[in-house]
């Protein structure tokens, strides 16, 4: 069973920057590939990033290269944004447990509850 719970979410004017956390706890954790989703109202849930267990490998959805960057230490993974857009604004969630494709909301057993990023014009 793994715990997940993200923070540093806001309200940030375009072109500036946020870093999101993911504090995660439970055995698995260690060896878990996890990864950054986001849902903006009316649309559906979308890959951002995702990043192996000990960081060797990072995924990253088009949108995010270059501006988003993927990481993690022992106990949490983060996500640092910037040059956001307003587009950019949504829930953000981190996800663990995958199963196979690492793109895919359905591929992931645990979810955090998200942190809102809204970003100003």
């Amino acid at each position: 069973q793994v715990q997940l719970a993200e923070s540093g979410g806001g309200l940030v004017q375009a072109g500036g920057s946020l870093r999101l956390s993911c504090a995660a706890s439970g055995r698995t954790f260690s060896s878990a590939v996890m990864a950054w989703f986001r849902q903006a109202p009316g649309n559906e849930r979308e890959f951002v990033a995702a990043i192996t267990s000990i960081g060797t490998l990072k995924y990253y959805a088009d949108f995010a290269k270059g501006r988003f960057t993927i990481s993690r230490d022992s106990a949490k993974m983060y996500l640092q944004m910037s040059s956001l857009k307003p587009e950019d604004a949504a829930v953000y969630y981190c996800a663990a447990g995958l199963r196979d494709n690492v793109y895919r909301v359905s591929s992931y057993d645990y979810w955090g509850q998200g942190t809102q990023v809204t970003v100003s014009s």
